[in-house]
């Protein structure tokens, strides 16, 4: 066949194992690739990566707090708090756990390729368990450190200093934030297989963004949130409407409208010309 090398192998498949700088298209193969395997893992694994995630994504809170408490008031001293921020994603990531915001693109790819109901049901149901492990995760890791002492008391200020952002603004606000926030982390989803060497660069470089904007993360703002509401400083009314329904509006919108619907429009031609090579319907 024309499509095969000497050897038999598929020249697309040998450009997706082996990327140097690849094209959209074959971002895109990647990405899909790995949603199928997602949707295809047993629900308890789910579940549990995710809660794993959602524990891990306390570092977010808790390394810029021990941050904020050490460095001295100055405009710059938000910069590097910010940075610390990067911490729960850099390890989520790179741990391969399942965050629910990464999940606005993977398992998209593969439903935009096979628009059928099962594979709809499907990324409901890795949407539902991810989301509810995560949150569940951020729960128990904020009460953990609002009720422990594990910490000095400054560092609990700086905590509660650093957690009002997430229900300081109005519904509508935060959807916008939360957009914004949805789509720098897909967009990192959709560029760490291009980034080699340097994803742990990238990483750090988009979720710093992410809190330096002050944007809303559905994930790292529920730890924030679950400890305003466990140190008395919030209700769970604040954190249900003024945080949790608009971030994950925003978050969704921001990670499927804007990226994996987008970037998929851009290769479209190509995937369907794929389609009809393999004698799909």
């Amino acid at each position: 066949m024309a499509d095969e090398r000497e050897d038999g192998s598929d020249p697309k498949a040998a450009a997706v194992a082996e990327i140097g700088r690849p094209d959209a298209f074959v971002l895109h193969e990647v990405i899909r690739l790995e949603g199928d395997e997602e949707l295809r893992r047993r629900g308890s694994a789910l579940l549990l990566s995710a809660i794993a995630a959602g524990l891990t994504m306390g570092f977010s809170l808790i390394v810029p707090g021990v941050l904020k408490t050490h460095l001295p008031e100055a405009p710059w001293t938000s910069l590097i708090t910010s940075l610390g921020y990067a911490t729960g994603f850099l390890i989520v990531i790179l741990g391969r756990q399942q965050l629910f915001t990464e999940n606005t693109v993977t398992p998209i790819l593969p439903l935009l390729h096979d628009r059928s109901r099962s594979t709809l049901w499907r990324v409901l149901r890795l949407w539902g368990i991810v989301l509810t492990g995560n949150i569940a995760a951020t729960a128990v890791i904020a009460a953990v450190l609002a009720y422990s002492d594990a910490f000095a008391p400054g560092v609990h200020t700086a905590f509660a200093a650093l957690s009002h952002h997430a229900v300081a603004s109005g519904f509508g606000t935060t959807v916008i934030k939360a957009v914004f926030a949805g789509w720098l982390i897909a967009l990192l989803v959709w560029m760490l297989p291009a980034t080699g060497s340097a994803a742990a660069l990238v990483i750090i470089l988009i979720t710093w963004l992410v809190s330096m904007c002050d944007l809303s993360h559905i994930v790292a703002g529920s730890v924030d949130t679950f400890y305003l509401v466990f140190s008395g400083q919030a209700t769970m009314v604040d954190y249900a409407w003024r945080f949790f329904l608009p971030t994950l509006i925003g978050n969704v919108f921001g990670g499927t409208a804007l990226v994996a619907v987008l970037n998929f429009g851009q290769v479209a031609p190509e995937v369907e010309e794929q389609k009809a090579s393999d004698g799909e319907v």
